[in-house]
């Protein structure tokens, strides 16, 4: 039951770096573009990528969700955004100093292909056969040659680069409607339907069995914070540009998601 708990921890700290890249989605739509960091325009397969979203977002509505929940999420988001400038921000800020650029970039790579199984698995349970299969090859050859996924050599082949997808797609794929809106703490714009699903993939995600939780938590801490390090400015600039950024994120996160159940990427 504990290793339970402190999957649902991982989850909500995950959630901390996607929704900076949510809001970056936002502001570029907003009129206020910039340059995307060099680990994103090197390869558009990374999850935090949202660059895709540029041109639909203004077409049309957002999806619907149902939010009942709107005064718990509303706290939750105004104690997120306290997260982020208090703790993530400078933390993030301190990394990016030291650490160079083509490291980071290695990192991230890493944990990508890290988690390949939970994108192996998914494709195969929505019947995607052949994009299953090109997720194993890329995984095992950016294992191989790109030295544990720190390089990621497969990212010229486009075969080996099929829409990404996680469990909370698979499970829309078989008919589970979004059930509601939900802001976890430490950053998350979720539904029910996908925090059931990002509880799912965790126990897919290798790092859950590292029996130390304190290595397991600093593993995925570094993770976050090497993620947010390219992306610092965007969720500022989102604050900037946004009449209801509550309402904003909501939006945001509702054609993300959309797109991505319909492999638009």
């Amino acid at each position: 039951m504990h290793r339970f708990f402190f999957h649902l921890m991982v989850v909500c700290l995950w959630l901390v770096s996607a929704n900076s890249a949510w809001s970056a989605s936002l502001d570029r739509n907003a009129g206020n573009s910039k340059e995307l960091p060099a680990a994103s325009q090197m390869d558009p397969y990374q999850d935090d990528n949202l660059d895709f979203l540029d041109e639909e977002i203004d077409e049309k509505p957002s999806p619907r969700v149902a939010d009942p929940l709107e005064p718990w999420n509303r706290a939750m988001f105004e104690f997120n955004d306290r997260f982020y400038f208090w703790v993530l921000k400078p933390v993030s800020l301190g990394y990016r100093n030291i650490v160079p650029e083509i490291v980071r970039i290695g990192v991230q790579n890493f944990f990508t292909n890290l988690a390949g199984p939970i994108r192996i698995v998914n494709c195969f349970l929505q019947g995607k056969m052949e994009s299953s299969a090109n997720e194993m090859a890329r995984f095992v050859y950016n294992t191989t040659f790109g030295v544990l996924g720190f390089g990621n050599p497969a990212k010229d082949n486009p075969a080996l680069n099929p829409s990404p997808e996680d469990m909370g797609q698979t499970l829309a794929v078989f008919g589970l409607g979004d059930g509601f809106f939900i802001i976890w703490p430490f950053l998350g714009p979720s539904t029910l339907r996908d925090t059931v699903g990002m509880g799912v993939d965790g126990f897919m995600n290798p790092i859950y069995y590292i029996d130390d939780a304190a290595a397991s938590v600093g593993i995925k801490a570094v993770d976050i914070v090497n993620s947010t390090s390219f992306r610092i400015g965007d969720y500022e600039a989102l604050k900037d540009s946004a009449i209801e950024p509550y309402q904003s994120f909501k939006n945001v996160y509702m054609q993300f998601r959309e797109k991505r159940i319909n492999d638009q990427h």
